[in-house]
């Protein structure tokens, strides 16, 4: 399964998804078998409940701040910061501040 995204196609990233009150915007930037990516905007105090992925990810924090849970253990993540997301391993997202990322996986 693939989406078509146009190529080439210069993007400013914090742009491309806006804020909802009380809520989470997500946009598919790029999806196919072997990985994706996507764009999250979160208000403050939004959250992604604790799950686990087959793949690794890569966070990318653009705006805002949050704090990852990975396997139990706390981490801030802060615009301009990365973290990655190890497979099958149980993790959370929540908005400390209005916050936005780019999450990319990628399948071995």
């Amino acid at each position: 399964m693939s989406t078509t995204i146009e190529t080439a196609l210069v993007s400013k990233l914090k742009e491309r998804v806006a804020y909802k009150k009380d809520g989470i915007v997500k946009e598919i930037i790029k999806k196919s078998d072997t990985g994706h990516i996507i764009m999250f905007a979160f208000d403050k105090g939004q959250e992604l409940k604790e799950h686990s992925a087959p793949f690794d990810a890569v966070l990318q924090a653009l705006d805002g701040e949050a704090l990852i849970h990975i396997a139990g253990e706390p981490h801030i993540v802060k615009a301009g910061e990365m973290i990655i997301l190890p497979a099958t391993i149980p993790h959370a997202v929540a908005a400390t501040t209005a916050f936005k990322m780019l999450l990319t996986s990628i399948r071995d």
